[in-house]
C-alpha cells in the first residue's frame, strides 16, 4: 500500500468512526440513559444449589465433616458405607489427630486385617468404603472422571487401592489403582472412564492388602465441567445461566451470608486456597457447605459468562432470624464485639485487594497463586443483607462503609434496607442511606402476582440523582405462567426507571428436587434433568435483551388497562431496538408500535413470544410445556401487534447504519 492509498484508507476509517458516532447519537435522540447492568442473577446456596447442584463434585461428605448440627441423623460416616467384598475384614473409624489442616479436622482411618478371595460377581476383594453421592452419581460412557484423595500410610507397609465405579448391583463400570506409600498426607489422583451410562453409580475405594491408612477429601469430578474448569461447575446447569447473558451475579447468598449466629457468618477467607484448607460449615438452611464452590470459583464463573461479580459480605451482624426466631419475626441478630471490628473491616478491605490488587500485593498474590494473576475488576460490593436496622447494625455499617469509601472510592458499596418493600426497617435503612449517601441500596420483596401488577409505578416517584436501587431479591409466589407474566409486567417498569434502578435479580435461582427450603425458584433440577420455569424464560428474555437507553411513547396501548405493560430500549453497542410487550389479561389486546424516531430500520426482526394458559407450569418430566417460541417477522416504521393473552413478547429490530 503506497502513502496516498494509506492516507485514503485512514481517512475512510476516521469518517466511518464519526458516522458511527453520528448514527449512535441520532438513534439515541429522545432516549433516556438507563443502567447497563440492569438484569443479572442472584445465587444463594439454598435448596442444595451448590454442593449437589451447580458445583460439580460428585462425592457427598467428601471430607467426613457431616455432623448432627446440620441434620440430626448425620455423622462423619453419612453417605459412606463400609464394604469388604470377598470375605475380607478390617475396621474403620474417624480420627482428628494430625489432620491435613485445622480447617479440615476429620478423616477416616482404614485398618485392614485380611483380604479374602475375589467376589464372584465383581471380581474384586478388599476392605474399604463406598459413597453414593448426592442421590447417586451420573456417569456417561467413555467420559473421563477425575478421582483424587488425600492419604497417608499409618502402618508399616504401603497400601494398594482399587478405585472403581459400580452400579447398584455391583457391576464395575470403571476401575483403576492407586498405591499409598507416604507417611505424610499426600494427594493421589487417577482417571476413571466408565464403559456404560449409569444414573445411580457408586464410588468404591478398596484397600487390597493388609495395612493401616488414613483417607480424607475423597473427590470425583467430571472432566467435562463448564468450560472444563478444574473444581468447576456442572456444565448443563452453568450453561443455562450463561444463556441468560446476565450483567452481574450476586453471591454467595442472602441470609446465608450473615449466617445463623456470629460463628456461622460466611467468611470469604475460609473459602479460598487449596480445597483441603477450606473450612466446611453448616449453612443457615441446615445442611453442609463444603466451600468447594468458594470465592475464587464464584469470581471465575462470573468472568467465564461475562457477568460482573457482586459479592455480599455481612455487615458484622448475624441474621436477625438466627436460632429459633424464624417463626416469631426475628430477634436473633448478634453483633461482632467492637474490639473485633478493626480486624473485620480489614477483612472487607482484603477482599477488594484480593479481587483487584496487583500480584505484588499480599492478597493479590494469593489470587495469582490460585491461577488468576490478572485482577477480577471488582466494581460492586454488598455490605449486609436485609438486616434489621438496629443501632448495632448502623454503627458497624458506618465503619465498614467509611473504610471502603476512603481506601477504595472506585468500588461501589451496595447497602441494605431490610427484607420488605416497606415498614420500619425499610424506612430506617433508606434514612441511613440518605444520611451517608450510600450509592446503592438493596431492596427485597416476595409477594403475589397481583401486587406486581398493581405496583408498576413504584419507582416512578423515587428521587433521581440520589441513592439508586438494587432490587436484589424478588419473585411472585409461584412458578406458573401467570406468576412469570406478572413479573414481566413489573420488569418493564424497571426498564422505564432504569435511571434509578441500577440492578435487579430474581430469587432464589436454583432448587434441587426433594431438597428445597424455598417453594418458589427459577430453575428446578435433579442429577439428570433440568426444569426451567416460566419465570426463567421471562428473566432470560429480559436479560438477554437489555438496552442502555429507554424510549417513551414508542408503544401505544390502553393506559387504563393495568394488565398491559410495555417498554422500548436500545442497545447502543449493536444499535438494536428492543420492544417488550406484556399482556396479563385473559384475552388478546392490541398495541401499536411507532419506530419513526429511530431512522432506518431493517424490515425483518426477531420475535420471541412466551404465552399459554395462566396456570400452566413446567415439570422435570415436561420442562418445555411453557417455553418461548421464536420467529422472524416483518416490521415497519409503524405496525400493529395483537398481544396474546397471558404473554410476553420481545421484538428485536436491527437499525440500518
Amino acid at each position: 500500500m503506497n502513502l496516498k492509498s494509506h492516507s485514503l484508507f485512514a481517512t475512510i476509517i476516521i469518517l466511518s468512526f464519526f458516522l458511527f458516532l453520528s448514527f449512535s447519537s441520532q438513534a439515541a435522540k429522545g432516549g433516556k440513559k438507563i443502567s447497563s447492568d440492569l438484569f443479572g442473577l442472584f445465587f444463594e446456596d439454598i435448596n442444595y444449589s451448590a454442593d449437589g447442584g451447580l458445583y460439580a463434585e460428585m462425592v457427598q461428605n467428601r471430607s467426613f465433616e457431616y455432623n448432627p448440627t446440620e441434620q440430626k441423623t448425620w455423622n462423619p460416616f453419612s453417605y459412606w458405607e463400609y464394604v469388604a467384598p470377598g470375605f475380607s475384614y478390617g475396621r474403620i473409624n474417624v480420627e482428628t489427630t494430625a489432620p491435613i489442616h485445622p480447617n479440615n479436622p476429620h478423616y477416616v482411618v482404614l485398618d485392614v486385617e485380611h483380604i479374602g478371595h475375589e467376589a464372584k460377581y465383581t471380581g474384586i476383594s478388599g476392605v474399604g468404603i463406598k459413597n453414593s453421592g448426592f442421590e447417586g452419581m451420573v456417569v456417561k460412557a467413555n467420559d473421563k472422571y477425575d478421582f483424587s484423595m488425600f492419604a497417608r500410610q499409618l502402618g508399616n507397609e504401603p497400601v494398594a487401592f482399587t478405585i472403581c465405579l459400580q452400579t447398584l448391583k455391583g457391576k464395575i463400570l470403571a476401575q483403576t489403582t492407586v498405591s499409598v506409600a507416604a507417611s505424610d498426607w499426600k494427594k493421589y489422583s487417577a482417571t476413571l472412564i466408565p464403559s456404560a451410562n449409569c444414573d445411580t453409580a457408586n464410588l468404591v475405594i478398596l484397600a487390597t492388602n493388609a495395612g493401616k491408612v488414613g483417607l480424607d477429601l475423597i473427590s470425583l469430578f467430571p472432566e467435562k465441567t463448564f468450560k472444563n474448569r478444574p473444581n468447576g461447575m456442572r456444565a448443563d446447569l452453568a450453561q443455562m445461566l450463561a444463556d441468560m447473558k446476565p450483567r452481574f451475579i450476586r453471591f454467595p447468598g442472602g441470609c446465608l451470608a450473615h449466617g445463623d449466629g456470629l460463628g456461622n457468618m460466611y467468611r470469604w477467607k475460609n473459602t479460598i486456597g487449596p480445597l483441603e484448607t477450606r473450612k466446611e460449615q453448616r449453612n443457615i438452611w441446615n445442611y453442609n457447605q463444603t466451600a468447594g464452590l468458594g470465592y475464587y470459583e464464584y469470581f471465575r464463573f462470573c468472568e467465564d459468562i461475562g457477568a460482573k461479580p457482586l459479592p455480599v459480605l455481612p455487615a458484622a451482624v448475624s441474621c436477625q432470624n438466627s436460632g429459633d426466631t424464624w417463626r416469631v419475626g426475628g430477634t436473633g441478630q448478634k453483633a461482632l464485639p467492637m474490639n473485633e471490628m478493626q480486624e473485620y473491616v480489614q477483612e472487607v478491605l482484603d477482599l477488594i485487594e484480593w479481587a483487584n490488587g496487583p500480584v505484588t500485593s499480599v492478597w493479590g498474590a494469593k489470587r495469582a497463586a490460585a491461577g488468576h494473576p490478572a485482577p477480577f475488576n471488582l466494581q460492586y460490593i454488598g455490605i449486609g443483607n436485609e438486616d434489621k436496622i438496629t443501632p448495632e447494625f448502623e454503627e458497624r455499617f458506618k465503619m465498614i462503609f467509611a473504610a471502603v469509601k476512603a481506601k477504595h472510592p472506585e468500588v461501589t458499596v451496595v447497602g441494605t434496607v431490610g427484607p420488605a418493600p416497606d415498614g420500619e426497617d425499610f424506612t430506617k435503612g433508606w434514612k441511613l442511606a440518605d444520611d451517608l449517601k450510600v450509592p446503592i441500596v438493596d431492596e427485597h420483596y416476595y409477594t403475589s402476582p397481583e401486587w406486581f401488577i398493581s405496583h408498576q409505578n413504584r419507582y416512578d416517584s423515587y428521587k433521581r440523582n440520589a441513592t439508586e436501587v438494587y432490587l436484589g431479591e424478588y419473585a411472585s409466589w409461584g412458578n406458573k405462567l401467570r406468576n412469570a407474566i406478572a413479573e414481566a409486567a413489573y420488569m418493564t417498569s424497571l426498564e422505564r426507571n432504569g435511571d434509578v434502578v441500577r440492578m435487579a435479580s430474581y430469587a432464589p435461582l436454583l432448587a434441587k428436587k426433594d431438597f428445597t427450603q424455598w417453594k418458589t425458584d427459577m430453575i428446578f433440577f435433579n442429577n439428570v434433568k433440568i426444569n426451567p420455569t416460566p419465570n426463567y424464560y421471562v428473566q432470560k428474555m429480559f436479560s438477554a435483551n437489555q438496552g442502555d437507553y429507554y424510549f417513551d411513547k414508542v408503544i401505544l396501548k390502553d393506559e387504563k388497562d393495568q394488565n398491559l405493560a410495555a417498554s422500548c430500549v436500545r442497545d447502543s453497542k449493536t444499535g438494536d431496538i428492543i420492544v417488550k410487550m406484556v399482556n396479563f389479561g385473559n384475552a388478546p389486546k392490541p398495541m401499536k408500535i411507532n419506530l419513526g424516531k429511530f431512522g432506518s430500520i431493517a424490515s425483518l426482526a426477531e420475535q420471541t413470544v412466551l404465552s399459554g394458559e395462566a396456570d400452566a407450569e413446567n415439570t422435570l418430566d415436561n420442562p418445555q410445556k411453557v417455553s418461548p417460541v421464536s420467529s422472524t417477522v416483518k416490521v415497519g416504521k409503524s405496525f400493529n401487534y395483537s398481544a396474546p393473552a397471558m404473554s410476553l413478547t420481545v421484538v428485536r429490530i436491527k437499525t440500518k447504519k
